[in-house]
């Protein structure tokens, strides 16, 4: 049981030159953020500089039947954090990360099962990050999420996520 104000231990940094298990890694985050068991998440992956989720709308419904915005939103924010802790924990850095600024913007009703992928918002943004935190120890990033429905982009969202100093 998570508690107020104490700090969930971190996942061991993968050995170096090895990826994440993507399982391992969504079950540590579900013990770290308590409401990811409920979010859906079937799957997650890599696919180059995107990280790709897979979801069941079932958990996100609204009265209508169909997404919630409350939801989506809090989703493609972590699914943010997600890409950002990812790759420090590929360049073998831990450190926290936390939104800066976070904005969406809804295209259509969210109806059935989805995915969302979120990527660099500029090509050179993971450069200019390792540059910034070898510099000055901590950076930032901005990143793009978008959730699509099948063929039909339904939200789109865009944060700013800090990576904090060392210690």
């Amino acid at each position: 049981m998570r508690e107020i104000g104490i700090a969930h231990p971190r996942l061991p940094l993968p050995a170096p030159g090895r990826e994440d298990d993507p399982a391992r890694f969504l079950a540590w985050l579900a013990e770290a953020i308590p409401m990811v068991e409920h979010l859906g998440i079937r799957s997650i992956r890599r696919d180059d500089e995107q990280l790709i989720w897979e979801l069941d709308l079932t958990p996100s419904l609204n009265d209508k039947g169909t997404g919630f915005g409350g939801a989506l939103a809090a989703q493609t924010t972590l699914l943010g954090w997600c890409w950002t802790t990812l790759w420090l924990r590929r360049h073998s850095l831990t450190r926290d990360v936390v939104v800066a600024e976070a904005r969406q913007r809804f295209l259509a009703p969210v109806t059935g099962d989805y995915r969302l992928v979120c990527r660099p918002e500029n090509d050179d943004g993971p450069a200019r990050l390792a540059e910034r935190i070898a510099g000055r120890g901590r950076g930032r990033i901005a990143l793009v999420q978008q959730l699509w429905c099948g063929d039909t982009l339904c939200l789109e969202a865009r944060g700013d996520y800090a990576v904090l100093p060392a210690g």
